[in-house]
């Protein structure tokens, strides 16, 4: 074989092994790893007596139109109200949010305002100095927590090896009925993974939508432009402890209203995690951090450098494509996903999107939003300012 159809043959494997490896091989050996290793015991349920005290911390900003029903909801959680302390930490808001929230502190519930927008980040930091639980539950505007599942979190500190306890997104459609089946699938499959990571070193990253965290692993310092909630669970491996996935603490998300919004929020969070991941580059060390590390390059990093290898591979079909009747048919497959992601992006926002073109619509235009993210990331703008996901009120009541 001449060397000019070898390195297309080459480019080809190597990309198609990588995204072999990442979505499949990856989770194979986790599974494999679980059988052969015992599960974690259950551990019962704790006393209403024996609860510690919680902080529960919401950033907002500019979240008028929900946040009266949101703080509701967290005041109907079922935790003793004696030992649970709810802090709104407002992003410099600017729609009448703070007035809302103020309306609350009869209740209980304590406003925490930044002079000038800072960030996400910049906000949960802001409030390090008002907690006083023994852990801080972390959680978004955009969500709905359901009743048990801060018990669930908390009781998952049962365990002295945890230091950090992720919930359980289950996405949900809106009051509107328009749904997003690609993002659906995709937590679906994030969360099967989570599963399998637990049951052996922990995962990699918690779910900025709930999480909650031990205190003293809170109040180490998160960069303002960085991911805490994907840090936290970094912190709490570099101190020795594990973050888990609690399956019972379920959080009801809201699913995108379209490919648009979410293409917008994947770019924005896969630069700030690409930071946060440089950021704490220690823990890629195998030889200082064994399983975890190796857990990390292939959850993370290697579903971050599969878009890259996704262009040459497409060279290489092109390349091919006169020669080789199977490359060609491969590039007008691809062709055809490219047409139906087309679709899904001017895809009006008030109309179910069909799952034959929203579930290869969301794959495309994740991969491409991984490529903005990382120019993004190494580029002089470097990562957004948040913009939190409006997602709009879910279903559930």
């Amino acid at each position: 074989m001449t060397l000019a159809p070898t390195l297309p043959l080459v480019l080809l494997v190597a990309a198609a092994g990588l995204c072999a490896y990442t979505f499949l091989g990856y989770p194979a050996i986790l599974e494999l790893l679980r059988v052969v290793r015992r599960a974690l015991p259950h551990r019962p349920q704790r006393l209403a007596a024996e609860w510690p005290t919680i902080s529960v911390v919401l950033p907002v900003y500019n979240e008028v139109e929900g946040i009266a029903s949101t703080l509701e909801r967290i005041l109907a959680i079922e935790y003793p109200a004696e030992r649970r302390q709810i802090l709104v930490v407002s992003d410099a808001s600017t729609d009448g949010t703070d007035e809302i929230v103020t309306r609350f502190a009869p209740r209980g519930v304590e406003l925490v305002r930044l002079p000038q927008r800072r960030g996400k980040t910049a906000a949960e930091n802001a409030t390090r100095s008002r907690l006083s639980g023994e852990i801080i539950v972390n959680t978004d505007a955009s969500v709905q927590i359901d009743a048990g599942a801060v018990k669930h979190l908390v009781a998952a500190f049962d365990d002295p090896s945890v230091g950090v306890a992720s919930g359980r997104d289950v996405s949900v459609s809106n009051v509107d009925d328009r749904l997003n089946p690609g993002e659906q699938a995709y937590v679906g499959y994030e969360l099967w993974v989570r599963d399998l990571e637990t049951s052996l070193s922990g995962i990699v990253g918690a779910s900025g939508c709930l999480y909650a965290i031990r205190r003293d692993l809170h109040m180490h310092t998160m960069p303002d432009g960085l991911s805490r909630d994907f840090g936290a669970a970094l912190v709490a491996r570099e101190h020795g402890y594990r973050a888990v996935s609690v399956p019972a603490a379920i959080c009801y998300v809201p699913r995108s209203s379209s490919l648009r919004r979410e293409y917008r929020r994947k770019v924005r969070t896969m630069a700030r995690g690409l930071r946060t991941l440089w950021h704490k580059r220690s823990l890629l060390n195998p030889r200082r951090h064994g399983l975890f590390a190796w857990m990390l390059w292939s959850h993370k990093v290697c579903r971050w450098l599969v878009p890259w290898m996704a262009l040459p591979a497409a060279g290489a079909l092109a390349w091919l494509a006169p020669e080789r009747w199977w490359a060609a048919a491969t590039l007008a497959l691809g062709g055809a996903v490219a047409l139906v992601t087309a679709i899904g992006w001017v895809w009006p926002e008030g109309r179910p999107v069909p799952r034959l073109i929203a579930v290869p619509a969301y794959a495309v235009s994740g991969n491409i939003a991984a490529l903005q993210a990382w120019i993004r990331a190494l580029g002089a703008q470097g990562t957004a300012l948040w913009e939190p996901t409006r997602r709009g009120v879910t279903s559930r009541s």
